[in-house]
């Protein structure tokens, strides 16, 4: 290929990376973390109050709490198992009419159970929004609201991180096959990261494809589904997650108590698709014209269509098959198409071992852009001469970014982790009272970016690697102190869910001190004439 095509390939490379480069990374960090959002749900959830009713004594419950609480029949759920984050058998929410489909934070959440004597007790409950609340990061890219403008502005980030994904390969092209895997350690810091970045970014080429096609999907998804809606079902999609409605003058009075019970929907659905296994059971207008439940869950040998898996519509009072186009393994063409990109972004299918993969990429797809920002701020280095006493002046944009880059980085880092730490303590000091999750992030988030300004970027990236390091290895100390000394109020939840995430935030702490112990060294030893040196931060 000629020079000057390369050239501007390389071009395009490092401006698009650049300008996506930050956005990028709090989208990949926290989406590494949302591929386990279920168990930071349960880490983060008190102990349940509530009496937890069986699945044999759902039905009762389900006829009890719909006369004592009628609005609920619209769209309540019950859940098939226990688990930390699941205080209650029954749940339903009831959502604003003009709030974002996508926005959780106007949601309010009710429960439902039967105390000693049998009775229904419904309460308002207040779950910790930590796991959602870093998905939403994910999602719009560091935006506090998944909103609509907030999806469009992730879709044009994803649209340039393809460009920077395309215009990488084409510049790597003519040293693939020399350079491909040498990682030449050494005194040249800036090589051996450059080689380090190239490996890393051809190895994980194919994820970055799919996660830069899924998300420009994303952003546009409601424009997709109404075209797929017009062109494919004749804009009678909505029938899909329903039944058809009644003849007229045949409404006949629906009783609960005439449903089948939850565990017998679940030998139905189970008996359809024998490798299904549901996790709940989501019921919807159950006393009105046309009820519907949908079973809820996964199939590990097939393709889900959403993160939390598929479903299967039955009639809650006959058992009856009414959709199973959105169920894993039975998706014709059209809907296994979209399932594949929510499934292909989300680790939706293969089951724990894909989970673990697509979380080890995330994280070194966040470093991608983090060395990338770096090797930009290295390239722009006005070297010392050799009978030059004092370090250059390095230019103004290079120590701009080089300070933007640590802040917002590191920041995003320092905040998850105060957040995931501070919602047990914030809990303990203010109950359901106060969710300061989102406080706790940005407060973080935007103090480190402050700093990074003020103390430039050497001596930031030793002190908010440092800080990084003590807000994360603060998750397992939690933990511990809630074992220790239950007395506090804290508690330590003892699931394998639970415990990987403190063994998962011990060995990121260990990784994050072994990086500011680096850094450190980098710091005071390396070239006076780097903006990474302290010497350099001291000639400005």
């Amino acid at each position: 290929m000629r020079t000057d095509f390369v050239r501007i390939y390389k071009s395009i490379h490092t401006w698009t990376g650049i300008i996506t480069g930050m956005a990028l990374f709090i989208a990949f960090y926290a989406g590494a973390l949302t591929v386990f959002k279920e168990p930071l749900a349960r880490w983060v959830s008190p102990p349940s109050e509530l009496h937890q009713v069986s699945l044999d004594e759902a039905q009762q419950l389900i006829v009890r709490t719909l006369a004592e609480h009628p609005a609920s029949a619209a769209d309540f759920t019950i859940h098939l198992r226990e688990a930390e984050h699941l205080p209650a058998r029954m749940s339903w929410q009831i959502r604003d009419a003009d709030g974002d489909d996508h926005d959780e934070s106007a949601v309010r959440h009710y429960l439902a159970t039967l105390d000693d004597s049998g009775a229904s007790q419904m309460r308002e409950h207040q779950p910790s929004e930590l796991s959602s609340f870093i998905d939403v990061l994910h999602r719009v890219v560091g935006l506090p609201v998944d909103s609509d403008p907030n999806r469009w502005v992730m879709g044009v980030v994803a649209a340039l991180y393809t460009l920077a994904l395309i215009s990488g390969v084409v510049v790597l092209v003519p040293s693939l096959v020399k350079d491909f895997f040498a990682l030449r350690v050494g005194k040249n810091l800036k090589r051996m990261w450059l080689d380090a970045h190239n490996v890393v970014g051809i190895v994980s080429l194919p994820f970055h494809i799919v996660m830069a096609l899924t998300s420009v999907v994303f952003a546009y998804h409601d424009g997709i589904y109404y075209l797929q809606d017009q062109f494919i079902h004749d804009g009678k999609w909505a029938g899909a997650f329903q039944r058809q409605r009644p003849a007229a003058g045949a409404m006949p009075e629906r009783d609960p108590a005439t449903m089948l019970a939850p565990a017998q929907l679940v030998a139905s659905a189970q008996a359809f698709a024998p490798g299904f296994a549901p996790a709940m059971l989501q019921y919807q207008q159950v006393t009105g014209a046309r009820p519907v439940v949908r079973v809820w869950g996964k199939d590990e040998a097939a393709v889900s269509p959403r993160a939390r898996g598929g479903f299967l519509a039955l009639d809650p009072y006959s058992g009856k098959v009414i959709n199973s186009d959105f169920l894993p393994g039975r998706q014709d063409a059209p809907n296994l198409f979209i399932s594949s990109f929510f499934a292909l972004h989300m680790a939706a299918f293969g089951g724990t071992p894909v989970q673990w993969m697509y979380f080890m990429l995330g994280i070194a797809g966040a470093w991608l852009f983090y060395s990338g920002n770096l090797l930009w701020v290295e390239t722009r280095r006005r070297k010392q001469a050799k009978d030059d006493v004092q370090p250059p002046v390095q230019r103004l944009d290079t120590r701009l970014m080089a300070s933007a880059t640590i802040g917002v980085c590191l920041g995003c880092v320092c905040g998850i982790s105060l957040a995931i730490a501070g919602s047990k303590w914030l809990h303990v000091l203010f109950g359901d009272g106060l969710d300061g999750t989102r406080l706790l992030y940005y407060s973080s988030f935007f103090a480190c970016i402050a700093w990074a300004f003020m103390a430039g970027a050497a001596r930031a990236g030793v002190h908010l690697l440092w800080l990084a390091c003590a807000l994360t290895l603060a998750i397992p100390l939690t933990s511990l102190v809630g074992v220790l000394l239950p007395g506090l109020g804290l508690w330590a939840n003892t699931s394998v869910a639970s415990l990987g995430v403190d063994l998962t935030a011990l060995l990121g702490a260990l990784a994050l001190a072994a990086m500011a112990r680096a850094t450190s060294r980098r710091v005071e030893q390396g070239r006076a004439d780097s903006v990474w040196s302290a010497a350099s931060v001291s000639a400005r």
